[in-house]
């Protein structure tokens, strides 16, 4: 462990100083988590917070480094902070297991903080970590990965560009798996179970047990893995019913009825989550009959559809598994998307496993669409990102954010591994959510401040140093929810409290006639300060001298909007980076498909909007021959 001076010698005196006396956040305490936080303790940081919902599963162990066998069951952030304790038993690390969307993590709560990390493996949780540091005008590194990918970013408003600036795909291609086994919340977890556990376990190549009890553990740890070794047993010997008329029952059974009443066992678990519900199988054979003109693969299936079709495809599976079976011994079923009953059997468990944890169910289509590109998490990725998110938090807190850069990690097996480095982009103009004028609204009591209270203290700004230039016709909106507006005035009379407007909440406030160049405000609502509320003002709104300057609002050249299919620029390398990218000799960059064909796609007119953002180390050379 480094000391005082050897940070000095490292970063300098000044800021190594600055490191140690930094307020950091960490959000999530997952795969690049544990790397994060193992890293930020090692290199100095002296005050650390993390925060995580999630509690450890057996499937983490085999990249989150910091959990053992001991720890399942137990917060991620709790057990995360421990550990880095222990490599540097000066630093200050604490946690707390909950939502960070959570109307206590409000704007008050992030100012506290000099920096934020973000480790988080989805995107609405992202977006809301993202919208808070823009409010709390707190700077924030944002990161992800997928499989060999990876992707670190700055973020800091008025700047560079936030989370939002540039669009995001609808579906994503890879998965999050901390949650897969216990506590799934997306369609994904639900097929990735079904396809890599479920179908895998039954007719799938039979491997050792991953759960072993032995290891000194104790008490409950010991009771939970002698469960989960127990459960895989379990699920292993109903194999040899496979040449029965109850195997489908078996199976059903086990995995939506015993499995999950085992989970529901779980109190702490469901604390913060809405708890799943059991499935009978009888119950449901009443109502369910197998009807193959009754499937529409574009349209998602019923209840009972799923349940009649999980029966149907497992039996069919099982006899083509007992088939094999006769002439070789160790037979296995491989999951092919184009397999229809192999298919049709992970759709119809994922659908069930959705309705029983609450999960909107997917189209048989969407299924194979989305079981066919899955990719799992890579432990030295996440370490990789994590030690390059170091780097630009040591930068920023320095003050040599101009230094900064946003890196793209990506691999291909035909070339080494490359880091892609671009520079900072500046705020997209047209950006909803940075181009927004952030300020802190302090409510005395919201049970007694109306939203007429509010209106009129916004009218009572105009013409001084802090107008809002909105103008007479105003709208307030929460979330997708209209409140007021010059049309719209049921809810003036109605306290803030009532509206569900308490601290933690934001409101929009914008022009009612929608001119775009005036720049919408976005007013954060919060507890008083100390001395912040005087007599019976009991309103306040601050932040002011915290509001950037922004840009005007550039107006598209024609050919500009029209766009050219054949054309790219260099913010397509976030959408294309899960393929190969190469320079070649005479600038032309090409991008190597590894998804299905591992065809080379030529994407030209990109190389100079490369070379005008100063991207480094790519690889450079002619593009491996396609396969």
């Amino acid at each position: 462990m480094r000391d005082t001076k050897q940070l000095a010698r490292l970063f300098g005196g000044e800021t190594a100083e600055t490191i140690g006396n930094a307020r950091i956040l960490v959000v999530g305490a997952g795969g690049i988590g544990c790397e994060l936080l193992k890293n930020l303790s090692m290199t100095g940081f002296g005050h650390i917070k993390a925060v995580d919902l999630d509690t450890i599963d057996l499937s983490n162990l085999n990249r989150q480094f910091l959990f053992q066998r001991a720890h399942i069951k137990k917060p991620k952030a709790q057990v995360a902070t421990q550990a880095i304790r222990k490599f540097n038993p000066y630093v200050d690390a604490s946690f707390e297991q909950a939502n960070i969307k959570q109307p206590e993590f409000g704007v008050d709560w992030f100012s506290q903080f000099d920096l934020v990390f973000n480790a988080l493996d989805n995107l609405d949780a992202r977006r809301h970590v993202n919208s808070m540091c823009l409010a709390a005008h707190v700077p924030l590194v944002e990161s992800g990965t997928a499989g060999y990918l990876g992707q670190v970013t700055v973020i800091s408003g008025g700047m560079t560009e936030c989370f939002e600036c540039q669009p995001k795909a609808a579906e994503r291609k890879t998965y999050p798996v901390c949650t897969i086994r216990s506590t799934p919340t997306a369609p994904i977890h639900c097929i990735v179970w079904a396809k890599d556990y479920l179908f895998a376990q039954l007719f799938g190549e039979k491997v050792p047990d991953e759960v072993d009890a032995s290891g000194g553990d104790e008490g409950d740890d010991l009771e939970e893995l002698q469960q989960l070794r127990e459960e895989s047993r379990a699920l292993a010997k109903l194999t040899d019913a496979m040449d029965t008329d109850g195997f489908a029952k078996l199976v059903f059974q086990k995995v939506f009825n015993t499995d999950i009443a085992r989970l529901l066992s779980m109190s702490d678990m469901w604390k913060h989550r809405q708890p799943p519900r059991v499935l009978d199988f009888d119950q449901l054979a009443t109502d369910a009959v197998f009807d193959p003109s009754l499937i529409d693969d574009q349209v998602p299936m019923s209840l009972e559809q799923s349940f009649a079709l999980f029966s149907h495809s497992a039996a069919k599976l099982a006899q083509r598994h007992v088939a094999q079976a006769k002439n070789d011994a160790d037979a296995s079923l491989a999951f092919d998307k184009d397999d229809d009953d192999a298919l049709r059997f992970v759709a119809a468990g994922a659908n069930l496993r959705s309705y029983a944890f609450g999960i909107d169910a997917k189209s048989i289509f969407a299924i194979k669409a989305m079981a066919g590109n899955i990719i799992p998490a890579i432990a030295t990725t996440n370490a990789i990102v994590a030690g390059m998110m170091v780097v630009q938090g040591v930068l920023v807190l320095s003050g040599r954010i101009a230094e900064c850069h946003t890196a793209y990690l990506s691999y291909s097996s035909k070339r080494p591994r490359t880091i892609v480095r671009d520079t900072l982009a500046p705020p997209n103009p047209r950006c909803a959510v940075c181009r927004r004028r952030y300020l802190t609204m302090r409510v005395a009591e919201c049970a007694k401040t109306t939203l007429a209270d509010v209106v009129d203290y916004i009218g009572t700004l105009a013409g001084t140093e802090h107008d809002l230039n909105l103008g007479d016709e105003i709208s307030v909106v929460e979330g997708s929810r209209i409140l007021y507006d010059y049309d719209y005035d049921d809810n003036l009379s109605k306290s803030l409290k009532d509206l569900g407007l308490i601290p933690g909440k934001m409101v929009t406030l914008s022009r009612d006639d929608d001119e775009s160049d005036v720049v919408p405000v976005i007013l954060s609502i919060a507890n008083p300060q100390q001395d912040s509320v005087d007599g019976e003002a009991a309103l306040l709104i601050e932040g002011f001298e915290l509001i950037p300057e922004f840009a005007p609002i550039p107006v598209k050249e024609e050919e500009e909007e029209k766009g050219d299919e054949d054309q790219g620029t260099a913010n397509d390398i976030a959408d294309v980076i899960d393929t190969g990218l190469f320079v070649a000799d005479d600038g032309t960059i090409t991008i190597e498909d590894e998804a299905d064909t591992g065809s080379a796609v030529s994407v030209q007119g990109i190389s100079d909007e490369l070379a005008k953002r100063k991207i480094g180390e790519v690889s450079v050379g002619s593009p491996p021959d396609a396969k």
